[in-house]
């Protein structure tokens, strides 16, 4: 098949949307498909015989100058001008712009493509590929409408105001998903998530749990740097939950000699920042960040602790990279987690979302039990190696795709005959 792969930004090595797009498109070219991934900034790092055809926004929210004012002679069409206008007044647009490109592009293309896969772009330029006749899937890793939630509950006054506006573009998603045919998730909890949020028909989803490349993430390091706890998260977001985290360790630190590496980059002078210092814990906390894959096991590989303290998570690959790892985990009983990790205590200690009593005792519990991380480390990998798989993510996309052309191939019949 020859597929076109759609992600309005896909930001190497971190953020799902990246992730995938380079994994799964690598998986669905060794499988014998032919695959064009179309991106906006930031673009993916794709493997070899996977081709990138860049559809460049305006970049208006890359480092280190976000919610820049572009030059005039920047300015190419209609769609820039909407791009522009949408930020300014605090609405975020690349879903909707980059939809508009990429289907004013495909539109024509038909010939060169047997289906469309887009990677939560949603926007109102994917209805206009569907109706120009283009099989068409869409991954939803999860509704944004949970972070919505999360940090509306976190804005004060005014914020709380331009908050509603920029993710005013979840209503748009809504009304596209609900129009779309088929609508691949990552978990049983995104499922549930998309028909309540998008009122999105459940016998139109399909559950295809991520993958994790076990060559790369595995034991690197023996013995574990002791002390250390390593997490994965989006430092100044709220739905990471890193701030619970930032207070529990603090409360480790006034009598063990522990150490937190944090797999971000934070804002200067961001919640994150400001909380560690009123923590008094710089000196303990350490931030990495544009790691390779290979670094990044590395570090993961070296700590004894892997935390995932989110509110939230449709997925939470962090998580299985981690158990690939084999790194005994803690983590919030919240959203797909407890599906990922399993039983509780098996590979990973469950804690309650937000509770930062909760979570120190399971940090503090697990570090003072070396053979129960051992145990739990060993379980991880076992689970993380026969469940999830890019290769069966793949392999099941691929399924999804026949579906979607067979579906599309059906649907037009009638029209053919009466033409006839």
């Amino acid at each position: 098949m020859r597929v076109a792969l759609l992600s309005y930004r896909s930001k190497p090595h971190c953020g799902g949307q990246g992730v995938y797009v380079r994994h799964l498109s690598r998986e669905l070219v060794a499988l014998g498909h032919e695959v064009e991934v179309f991106s906006g900034q930031p673009y993916p790092e794709l493997d070899p015989g996977v081709r990138l055809t860049k559809l460049p926004s305006l970049d208006l929210y890359r480092e280190p100058d976000p919610f820049r004012t572009p030059r005039l002679r920047e300015i190419r069409d209609v769609v820039d001008v909407l791009e522009v206008a949408t930020m300014y007044s605090a609405g975020f647009p690349e879903p909707l712009t980059f939809s508009l490109r990429a289907a004013r592009v495909l539109k024509r293309r038909l010939e060169d493509f047997d289906v469309v896969h887009d990677n939560q772009t949603l926007g109102y330029g994917t209805l206009d590929i569907a109706r120009a006749g283009l099989p068409l899937v869409t991954t939803i890793h999860h509704p944004i409408t949970f972070d919505r939630r999360v940090d509306l509950a976190a804005a004060r006054g005014l914020k709380r105001l331009t908050t509603r506006r920029w993710y005013g573009f979840l209503a748009m998603q809504g009304r596209v998903a609900r129009r779309l045919g088929r609508v691949l998730t990552v978990s049983r909890s995104s499922a549930r998530d998309i028909v309540a949020d998008f009122r999105v028909a459940p016998e139109r989803i399909e559950v295809i749990p991520l993958g994790v490349e076990p060559e790369v993430f595995q034991h690197y390091r023996d013995p574990r740097v002791p002390g250390r706890i390593v997490a994965m998260a989006s430092a100044d977001t709220p739905m990471k939950g890193v701030a619970t985290l930032l207070e529990a360790f603090a409360k480790l630190r006034t009598e063990r000699d522990v150490e937190l590496v944090l797999i971000t980059r934070p804002k200067p002078g961001g919640r994150t920042e400001r909380l560690i210092d009123e923590l008094a814990v710089k000196d303990s906390v350490r931030f990495v960040s544009g790691l390779s894959d290979t670094e990044l096991a590395e570090v993961v590989g070296s700590a004894e602790i892997a935390c995932v303290p989110s509110l939230y998570e449709g997925f939470s690959l962090p998580t299985v990279e981690a158990m690939a790892c084999g790194t005994p985990l803690v983590v919030s009983r919240a959203g797909a987690i407890p599906e990922v990790v399993g039983p509780d205590g098996l590979c990973a200690d469950l804690v309650t979302p937000g509770d930062v009593g909760e979570l120190t005792a399971a940090l503090e519990n697990l570090l003072d039990d070396p053979g129960r991380r051992h145990r739990m480390g060993a379980a991880g990998r076992e689970r993380a190696l026969s469940r999830f798989s890019w290769r069966a993510v793949a392999e099941a996309t691929a399924r999804a795709y026949e579906r979607a052309i067979d579906d599309s191939s059906q649907k037009s019949a009638p029209n053919e005959s009466r033409e006839s």
